[in-house]
Formats: C-alpha cells, sequence, structure tokens
C-alpha cells in the first residue's frame, strides 16, 4: 500500500507520534529519513517534515532540498520543519534569548482551512529554541501565541502550486489540547486525503499482497505465542494456507508453563504448528556467560541452530515469515548515521542467509496497537491479543549475571506467582508488560529463628502504548505486599522482593 503521507524524520523524539496522529484518521503514512524522499507517485497527497533536537543555524543542521516537494503536494512543517521552511525561503530565523518550551496559547487565529475548528485561544506545546522572526516573501500570519509573534503561517494563495503550512509548536503531543484537529484538518480537508486505511481493509490487501509476492512457494515461521508471530501467521495462513510451516521453540527460558499452554491456544486456529524442545541445547550453551549482549547473541546462534536443523526436515521452504513491527523498523534506521547498538533485535540477524530464504514481514508497517487491532478483525482469541510482550530471548535478559537451571528454575516460580496475581487482581489486562527479575544480589534477611542470606527479585510492571516510552505502573501497595510475601514463602532461595519504578526513558523496560 502506498502512503497518503510521508513524514520526513529530522530526529525529532515526536516523530513517531506524528504517524500515530496521523494513523489515527484512518490514513495510513510512513515515517522516512529527511534525505530518502521515495518516488512520489499519484497516492502520496502530502509532506510532513519533522521537527529535530539540530537547530537551523548550526552549520551541522540537517538540510534537504525543498524544490522537488514545492509546488507537488501540500507541505506542513512542524517546528524545526517550520524554522527550516523560513530559513530556506528567505525569512529570518534566530536563535532564541531562551528556550521556548512548555504550554502556550494561540492566539488571533486567522480564518483557514488549517485552522478550521479551533477555538481562540487555544492551549499549544512549544519545545525549540530557533525561533521565526519575519516570514518569508509571499507567506502570511496565521496566528502568534502571548510569548511569540509567529507560531503559524502559510503560503498565500499562488505562491506554490500547492499550499505550504508551518508551525512551531508541536500538534502530535496531548498537551495541544487541538493538535489531532489541526492535523485532521490539513490530512483530511487541505490534503483530501480519504479516512480508509482500516484494520480490515489492511487485512484484505495484506492477504492479497502475500499471494501475489508468495505464490504457490512454502514459508516457515517461528511462533513465540506473543501477538505479532500470532498476528503475522494468521495473516499468511489466510493468505496461503498449507504452505505456512510453524515452529515453536521451547528454549529452557520461557515461564512456567508456557510451552504447552502456547501449543493448546492454537489448538482449533488451523495453523500447522510444530513445538520443537530444546531447553538443553540453550542452557548448555548459556553456561557461564553473564554479559547480557552475549547472552542473546549465544541464544540467537542456538536458535539459528535449532531453526536449521528442524527447516531442513521440510523440503522446498523458499520464505521466511518474521513479526517485525514499524517500531524496529524505524529504530533499524538512523537519520544521523549508524545507531549505536543499545541491544540485539529480537528477530534473530543471519538466519534467512544461512537458509538462503527471502523474508516476508506482513506487520512490518503496523505499530503494536494497531496489530492488535488487525488481530481483533481477523478474530483471534482476546487472550492470546491481550497477551503481554515478552523478550525473545526469555528469562536471560530477566536473570541478571550468569544463568543456571537453578535460578531460571526460581525466577519461573517468583513470575508464576507475580503474573497469576495480576490476572485474579484484574490487574493484567490494566497495563503493558509486567515480569519478576532475579538479581545477583543477595541480603539479609530472618525466617523463623534462622538469619538467612538469599536473593533479591525485583518486580517490573509499565504502562505504555506501543513500548517506546513506558510509565511503571502504579500498582496497589497491598498487591505488591501480597506478591511480595507469596514470593517470599514459596521461592526457597529469595528473601526480599523490591519494585522497580523507574520510566523509559531513560530506563528501559527490560533489565538487560
Amino acid at each position: 500500500m502506498q502512503p497518503a503521507i510521508f513524514i520526513l524524520d529530522f530526529g525529532s523524539q515526536y516523530t513517531q507520534l506524528i504517524a500515530r496522529r496521523v494513523r489515527e484518521l484512518n490514513v495510513y503514512c510512513e515515517i522516512v529519513p529527511y534525505n530518502k524522499l521515495p518516488v512520489l507517485t499519484d497516492d502520496v497527497k502530502g509532506i510532513i517534515l519533522s521537527g529535530s533536537p539540530f537547530s537551523v543555524k548550526e552549520e551541522n543542521a540537517l538540510k534537504i532540498n525543498l524544490e522537488p516537494i514545492l509546488n507537488k503536494l501540500p507541505i506542513l512543517g512542524i517546528c524545526y520543519g517550520a524554522q527550516y521552511i523560513a530559513n530556506e525561503l528567505g525569512g529570518a530565523v534566530e536563535r532564541s534569548s531562551k528556550r521556548e518550551y512548555g504550554k502556550a496559547n494561540l492566539t488571533n487565529l486567522k480564518s483557514d482551512a488549517f485552522t478550521k475548528n479551533i477555538t481562540d485561544p487555544s492551549q499549544v506545546w512549544m519545545s525549540h529554541g530557533d525561533t521565526v522572526k519575519q516570514l518569508p516573501e509571499g507567506f502570511e500570519l496565521l496566528a502568534g501565541t502571548e510569548q511569540i509573534e509567529i507560531a503559524a503561517f502559510k503560503s498565500v494563495p499562488g505562491k506554490f502550486e500547492q499550499p505550504v503550512y508551518a508551525i512551531q509548536f508541536h500538534p502530535e503531543v496531548t498537551h495541544t489540547t487541538q493538535g489531532s484537529q489541526l492535523l485532521s484538518n490539513f490530512v483530511l480537508d487541505v490534503c483530501g486525503c480519504s479516512p480508509d486505511w482500516t484494520p480490515d481493509a489492511f487485512v484484505e490487501s495484506t492477504v492479497q499482497k502475500i499471494r501475489q509476492q508468495v505464490g504457490d512457494e512454502k514459508v516457515l515461521l517461528g511462533l513465540s505465542g506473543g501477538v505479532d508471530s500470532t498476528v503475522a501467521a494468521i495473516l499468511l495462513h489466510k493468505a496461503i494456507g498449507k504452505n505456512l510451516y510453524c515452529f515453536f521453540i521451547d528454549n529452557g527460558l520461557l515461564r512456567k508453563n508456557e510451552f504447552d499452554e502456547v501449543l493448546a491456544s492454537y489448538e482449533g486456529m488451523g495453523l500447522n504448528i510444530q513445538g520443537i524442545r530444546a531447553a538443553d541445547q540453550f542452557l548448555s550453551e548459556l553456561e557461564g556467560v553473564s554479559d547480557p549482549e552475549q547472552k542473546r547473541k549465544t541464544i540467537g546462534r542456538v536458535f539459528i541452530e535449532v531453526f536449521e536443523q528442524e527447516a531442513n526436515k521440510t523440503q522446498g521452504i523458499k520464505w521466511l515469515g518474521q513479526g517485525t513491527i514499524y517500531p524496529d523498523v524505524i529504530e533499524s534506521v538512523s537519520v544521523h548515521g549508524p545507531s549505536v547498538t543499545i541491544k540485539s533485535h529480537h528477530n534473530v540477524g543471519g538466519l534467512p542467509e544461512r537458509l538462503n530464504l527471502k523474508i516476508i514481514e506482513p506487520l512490518r508497517t503496523l505499530f503494536k496497537d494497531e496489530v492488535r487491532k488487525v488481530g481483533r478483525a481477523m478474530d483471534i482469541p482476546q487472550h492470546i491479543l491481550g497477551r503481554h510482550p515478552f523478550p525473545g530471548p526469555g528469562l536471560a535478559i530477566r536473570i541478571l549475571g550468569e544463568i543456571t537451571r537453578e535460578k531460571v528454575n526460581l525466577l519461573q516460580e517468583a513470575d508464576y506467582i507475580y503474573i497469576n496475581n495480576l490476572k485474579s487482581h484484574n490487574l493484567y489486562d490494566q497495563v503493558w508488560q509486567a515480569g519478576a527479575i532475579l538479581l545477583p544480589v543477595q541480603s539479609v534477611g530472618v525466617m523463623g529463628d534462622e538469619r538467612t542470606y538469599e536473593l533479591t527479585v525485583a518486580l517490573r510492571c509499565v504502562d505504555s502504548i506501543d513500548g517506546m516510552t513506558a510509565e511503571w505502573s502504579k500498582l496497589p501497595h497491598e498487591f505488591l505486599a501480597t506478591v511480595s510475601s507469596q514470593i517470599i514463602n514459596n521461592v526457597k532461595g529469595v528473601n526480599r522482593v523490591v519494585y522497580d519504578i523507574s520510566t523509559k526513558p531513560p530506563a528501559t523496560i527490560e533489565w538487560e
């Protein structure tokens, strides 16, 4: 599917939010690096220039040639995008004497298709160090604020064949109370997009695309029991039926009883699934490994070996299916050049090349919540769609330090108590992700009349929309007390339980 809106990413922390807001209008959009604008077909209706941590006045400012898009399509510049438009087209942009950050109110709004249904005043969110002091020739003011004279402006009719809009605030954040209306005005009214990108439409077009792409060839897919791989499997199954072959590998690092429960959860869904027990292979290779990145690489290597063994038993496989989703795709492309590795990606690298397979990723354009909506459109059971994200390396990255079978068993028991309590207290579906972490920390305790020196378990629980940012969950104190008591009383080797109250960023959801 060709996007209706392209968002040129100049590195803003809010770029993904712009995409989410546009998609909430049922209009398909994609984020591309600022310097990699694809060919603009007739299906493309508009361009949005994102914000940036850079200043347009810096020597290393991110720059593009506006000529290829001016006159071609409506343009909306947001923050850096607005300042770049002004600076490149002959206006005056200066470094602000103080950073303009926080809430402001739009005032003196001029009537326009872009400002339709926006009240005067209207609260907006500012976050910029440059400010537009003088408009380029052929532009007019749309609104100001109490702090700055020029908050929104546009090209006058006839200046370009298509209108150019620019705003120095962020309509994508919730602090801009009518930001969604502004984006709706631009996307639906100015650009003329049709709000027809729905889950049902996605399923229909994706199934058709898979059939055209794969034909009668066979596809291999590694299932995890999670949302992404399951929705990907059902989409592929709808398209190619019996030519989809699914593996679910027990790496010995799953949650307690998870292998059998996941296989049971797929019963009646028509999938061709083979369960593979390979715990001994993984745990043997992980003995003595404590470095987080080395754990991931070891698990990835063994996964490839196990997967390869099983794949060779099925003749004629040409494709490898993966549950890659849009944040994975975006994070693999840096607008500033090579990215620093925070941690290896959960989709195993090297497998397609080793097996000489082509890749198919039916969910690579979707955010996590959009994957769930597509799953509901295909009637996938809620107990699968509502499942919390679980890391590909499993409990290996929730056991800090060296992994042993004893530690895996200990953490499985503690995690089992925690997750079951979340479910029994009706809290599981109210949070994004939860899990227990085993710390390499021993502390003194007293049980009965005896002094103990045992391990510590940390409980992690976060609220999020897509996992890109996360806030720690405000679980009731009484609930945490119950979980702590049950873990300490029932899991031999643990005498202390703590609760993680870190947000992402600066912390990550997982500890490793």
